[in-house]
């Protein structure tokens, strides 16, 4: 009885902890900019770019899947690389920083081999904060009298 009783407090206080994973598939882009910093060289002021789907959505991070775990000689997850992602949800964008903090081999054969990625998001901006939270609360039925601040914010 009173291993229930602790069990069922443990759970509690780690729903309260640990941030609830929504699942949503959405459109997502994420890349970071080059190293610049090369000595001597200048690297060219494109952006790397790779896109996939979210897999589920919470308040400190995200998951997604992607094709490829690297995009040319730069990984995804590892280092503390700092990426940029822009989701394409049902009411417009929201931009965020995120670093990557797992991954793991998703398919069944090597040729639909894709990757699962795991980030936790480090920083967006307050109207891009708000337009998010809003939807992980209460998904694609807004409140009423709420702004609609889907709007690519940049």
């Amino acid at each position: 009885m009173i291993r229930k009783l602790v069990s069922k407090f443990n759970k509690s206080i780690t729903e309260r902890v640990v941030s609830t994973r929504k699942q949503f598939e959405f459109p997502i882009k994420v890349w970071f900019e080059p190293d610049r910093n090369t000595g001597p060289l200048r690297m060219p002021a494109e952006n790397v770019t790779v896109t996939g789907e979210t897999s589920d959505l919470s308040r400190s991070g995200i998951a997604f899947i992607v094709s490829s775990i690297r995009v040319r000689e730069n990984y995804l997850v590892g280092e503390g690389r700092v990426l940029n992602a822009e989701i394409d949800l049902p009411e417009g964008k929201v931009r965020m920083q995120i670093v990557g903090s797992r991954y793991e081999q998703v398919g069944e054969h090597i040729s639909t081999a894709r990757f699962l990625v795991g980030a936790k998001i480090i920083k967006m901006t307050a109207d891009n904060r708000e337009f998010y939270e809003e939807f992980l609360r209460y998904g694609s039925k807004r409140k009423k009298g709420s702004l609609a601040l889907g709007i690519d914010k940049g």
